[in-house]
């Protein structure tokens, strides 16, 4: 299609593995170019390019694909036509929505090739660029289980995304359309996509939190980091927001201020969030707030969930809708929440890393991990065949205990110290507040702390079968081996 395309797809997949293993490796992002020659029928030559071409589609999985844009453009029926006085401008108008439409036809023919094939893969496509008489469009697949995992906002769209990844597609697949359209240009030496990928994901927080406010007003997400950061009288902000359009039925006025505070005055909302407390919370419409509310009761026919920002503590927050948390932000960084470590995944590499061991031992163990994923101020869990060993040999980083077995309310207590945990996979304990060792590792991950490298680092170094359970201070709970 053009010289530089396997420059391009390479850069683009860098720049998904880089965005999306921030907010969860188990998305395993894979991005592919499909090129739809824009003055060839279908049965031609090259009509349809892929690339790389060693992709596990065939060309002919996308013959129809303008025939199917085509139909479902036919079948729309009737549609608001916005007429331009420049004919140059409505011919923009009318392209524009003409690669809309293929981008849909292309995306509902792979998420349709994914499920006849039972490809645990789920497929999104940027808007097409026409490029050297191509239709060129960029085509993210993400792991199925995974993205749908994760809690979706009623009725999403392309302009109001469903939770955090959604938006970061979103943002991935804008920022891969402005690439290219600058792709074959010939000063473009530059990297093609090489944004940083915070700053996207930072990108992808604001959309969802446009998406979640009433109207279109802007500046949630930035008002929410301002009040965040801010103390008053030396304390944490501590606190609830809730967003809704004024006069919403479903909450009840405690409080209203005869004149609202605009969001943008952080220092007064910081203040006003001291009178936040239990059910009560500070009630804005995303672009000042009016008062003091309550949600009426669940039982009440009126009642209807609604956005919620929660301020933890300093410079940190959370947005949750029905009980879900939809996004968790740190020192002005998005992230997704980190669930609990499934019961099932758990008996899996359980079984993996200790094959001897029944499905008893592997329930008790669980109960094991299950409370140390409670610590609210992290800890390490290590399950290893070579306990005591390990105690002796690491007896001068930690405290060795006389052999007991663990149980989940002494396991609350001896978390409740720096370091890790030395068990036996019979649950025999050996050592508490033990410092891990190891050897560096490519699969270490810079924006993790040094709770998890750590771990990472022993588990990859030790000679003995082991298995960790690493509750990060943030909120992260990570499965190694994972």
């Amino acid at each position: 299609m053009w010289e530089h395309q396997s420059l391009f797809r390479v850069s683009a997949q860098l720049f998904a593995e880089g965005v999306f293993n921030l907010l969860d490796r188990n998305l395993r992002p894979e991005v592919f170019l499909l090129g739809l020659a824009s003055a060839k029928e279908a049965d031609e030559p090259n009509a349809v390019v892929l690339e790389p071409q060693s992709v596990r589609y065939d060309p002919e999985d996308f013959l129809e694909v303008k025939n199917r844009a085509a139909g479902t453009e036919a079948n729309a029926g009737p549609r608001e036509v916005v007429y331009h006085l420049h004919p140059n401008d409505h011919d923009r108008y009318e392209k524009q929505r003409w690669y809309e439409l293929v981008c849909h036809a292309t995306e509902t023919t792979l998420n349709e090739l994914s499920e006849s094939r039972a490809e645990n893969r789920r497929s999104f496509c940027a808007v097409p660029v026409s490029l050297q008489g191509y239709l060129v469009t960029v085509v993210l697949q993400l792991a199925a289980d995974c993205y749908d995992g994760y809690y979706t906002l009623p009725k999403p769209s392309s302009t109001r995304p469903g939770n955090l990844p959604h938006a970061a597609v979103l943002e991935f697949l804008h920022d891969c359309s402005r690439a290219l359209r600058e792709a074959d240009t010939a000063d473009n030496d530059r990297p093609m996509l090489d944004r940083d990928y915070n700053e996207l994901l930072r990108s992808a927080g604001r959309r969802l939190m446009l998406g979640v406010s009433p109207g279109t007003t802007h500046g949630l997400y930035d008002a929410c980091n301002g009040v965040a950061a801010l103390r008053h009288e030396g304390d944490e902000g501590i606190g609830t927001l809730l967003v809704s359009r004024r006069l919403h039925p479903a909450i009840m006025p405690v409080l209203t201020l005869e004149a609202p505070v605009t969001m943008r005055d952080h220092r007064s909302i910081r203040k006003l969030l001291e009178l936040s407390e239990g059910h009560t919370a500070l009630i804005s419409d995303s672009s000042h707030v009016f008062g003091l509310g309550q949600l009426v009761p669940e039982s009440d026919a009126q009642f209807e969930h609604l956005v919620t920002v929660h301020f933890t503590n300093h410079y940190s927050w959370e947005v949750s809708h029905a009980h879900n948390v939809l996004m968790r932000v740190v020192s002005n960084t998005p992230r997704l929440p980190q669930g609990r470590v499934a019961a099932d995944n758990f008996a899996r590499v359980a079984s993996q890393v200790f094959p001897s061991l029944n499905p008893d031992s592997i329930d008790y163990l669980w109960d094991l991990a299950h409370s140390a994923t409670t610590q609210p101020t992290g800890t390490i869990l290590v399950i290893t065949t070579g306990a005591a060993q390990e105690a002796q040999r690491l007896s001068r980083q930690g405290f060795r205990v006389v052999p007991r077995i663990m149980t989940p309310s002494v396991l609350r207590l001896v978390t409740n110290i720096d370091g890790a945990v030395l068990i036996e996979p019979n649950g025999m304990c050996h050592a508490i507040g033990a410092i891990l060792d190891g050897l560096a590792t490519e699969k270490g991950d810079s924006s993790r702390g040094s709770r998890y490298n750590s771990a990472l680092r022993y588990v990859n170094s030790s000679t003995y079968p082991v298995l960790a359970i690493v509750v990060s201070e943030d909120g992260w709970i990570d499965l190694l081996p994972s």
